[in-house]
């Protein structure tokens, strides 16, 4: 009998932890949280400053971007062909989802690639050569480029994003689109294209330090960007 009891002491600790360990590595096999994770900014949040506030880089990335990345991966279950997609090749076949995976999947997508476009003052080097022929060829010259790109942001109404794309014939053009949408997504009404360079104009981004003053946020902006890094989307483009 003591036996007997001391068995049953061992054993039904053993099979709970088995059970539980069975519970954490089927937790650990879901393969889609992993697809859709928020990166970590490039720089310090107070590296964009005097242009961008640390304060409003902390907000912007910690809870906007990182709301939609939860967001997205709580439309997985209900959207299961979510998990083969990459967050890119979600863009080209949004339309075959449900607009909160439009909102939270393109919310991903703008915000990762605007943290990759800007750098510090002064570390964001200048248009190569090939970028900057494509730009005079499409706009005339970059100042002519910059004024078309502050008129798109300027006059975007409400929340939304001004771009610079790489059309499909190669030229370069100066679009927008509103809330979460990108020139990727096969939406119509949108101007397709390769993104090389995106602003976002929501409120959010700017307010804190430019309250409603959004053209003067533009303009500033330019100071940020990083060069070099839509002089290496132009050439994969």
């Amino acid at each position: 009998m003591a036996r007997s009891l001391r068995s049953r002491w061992f054993t039904r600790p053993l099979l709970a932890g088995l059970a539980t360990l069975m519970l954490l590595l089927m937790a650990g096999a879901a393969p889609a949280w992993a697809d859709y994770a928020l990166p970590p900014l490039p720089y310090a949040a107070e590296a964009l400053e005097p242009v961008i506030d640390a304060t409003t880089m902390t907000i912007h990335h910690d809870r906007h971007h990182a709301a939609y990345v939860a967001n997205l991966n709580a439309q997985i279950g209900a959207n299961p062909r979510l998990a083969e997609l990459d967050l890119e090749a979600l863009q080209g076949q949004i339309a075959d989802f449900p607009d909160a995976v439009r909102n939270n999947g393109g919310g991903h997508w703008n915000h990762s690639q605007f943290w990759t476009v800007m750098a510090p003052v002064g570390q964001g080097g200048t248009p190569s050569t090939p970028l900057l022929k494509a730009i005079n060829a499409s706009f005339g010259s970059l100042e002519s480029m910059q004024t078309a790109f502050n008129k798109a942001a300027a006059g975007r109404f409400g929340s939304g994003w001004a771009w610079l794309i790489r059309k499909p014939d190669g030229t370069l053009a100066i679009t927008s689109t509103a809330n979460q949408d990108n020139p990727l997504m096969n939406l119509s009404g949108i101007e397709r294209g390769t993104p090389l360079l995106g602003l976002d104009v929501w409120e959010h981004a700017y307010y804190l330090r430019y309250q409603n003053r959004r053209p003067d946020y533009i303009a500033a902006w330019w100071d940020l960007v990083n060069w070099s890094e839509v002089n290496r989307r132009f050439a994969a483009a």
